[in-house]
């Protein structure tokens, strides 16, 4: 489950540091104020569903397109990107993947990746990689099965929230899928759930934006090393969710604890 959606539906989580790792990861670099989130645009024609979004919805955009993946097995290519030894997981999955500790200051661990994969495997791999890293994946199969992905997470946005580029930043992850009932249904689902009631048939694109207001950084008492301590602090604030579905805009918000 992404973690958008994931929070929307429990958005006060006990011990979010240990307990939900996949979601608590993603404020990790945030202290007290506003900050831009994820960005998403669904772009609708007769023959495809297109969308194009920003770092932090590439997993769903992968999801989205493996999904609907017509054969046993598809050519994945990119970069794995984590913040921690993940060697057992690959092994566990059954990936050889070369995993490469970075020499800088910030410890990464990347894996440049190549591979036939069957479309099981790579829906495993989405879930089970949620939790520590990104998973930067492109693949090609026709028209209407297809994500392109870039293999470098961008740097986090200086911006103010009206200060926002949507169209620059949603250039990072773009998938392609069929136009179809099932596949409508499966992207507002995954993407959109709380906002399903309000959408009408007859739209042509829909863009969401996600923004978050900081007000209280919660420390733990128990840990020294102060990097560590922001790591493991508990954030609480408010998400707030725009969907502009063609020229009609709507907010909600929803105040977490994460």
């Amino acid at each position: 489950m992404h973690f958008l959606k994931k929070l929307i539906e429990s958005p006060i989580l006990e011990d979010p540091a240990k307990k939900h790792i996949d979601v608590h990861r993603h404020f990790y670099r945030y202290s007290k104020g506003q900050f831009i989130g994820p960005a998403l645009k669904i772009s609708r024609t007769k023959q495809r569903l297109t969308l194009k979004g920003s770092h932090e919805y590439e997993d769903l955009i992968l999801e989205l397109g493996a999904s609907t993946i017509p054969e046993d097995k598809v050519e994945i290519k990119g970069k794995l990107i984590s913040g921690s030894d993940i060697s057992e997981l690959l092994e566990t999955l059954g990936f050889d993947w070369n995993l490469k500790k970075s020499t800088g200051q910030t410890k990464n661990y990347t894996a440049t990746i190549l591979s036939n994969i069957t479309k099981e495997k790579l829906l495993e791999s989405i879930k089970a990689f949620r939790k520590t890293s990104y998973y930067l994946i492109s693949f090609n199969l026709n028209p209407t099965c297809k994500v392109t992905t870039k293999k470098n997470t961008p740097q986090p946005s200086q911006k103010k929230v009206e200060e926002d580029d949507i169209n620059k930043r949603i250039q990072f992850c773009t998938g392609v899928i069929a136009n179809n009932e099932n596949n409508l249904n499966l992207i507002l689902d995954l993407v959109v759930p709380d906002f399903k009631s309000e959408i009408n048939g007859k739209w042509k694109s829909i863009i969401i934006k996600n923004n978050y207001l900081i007000t209280d950084i919660i420390l733990p008492d128990d840990v020294d090393n102060w990097g560590l301590k922001r790591i493991l602090a508990i954030r609480k604030g408010k998400l707030f969710r725009t969907l502009t579905i063609d020229d009609e805009m709507i907010e909600k918000q929803y105040p977490f604890v994460v």
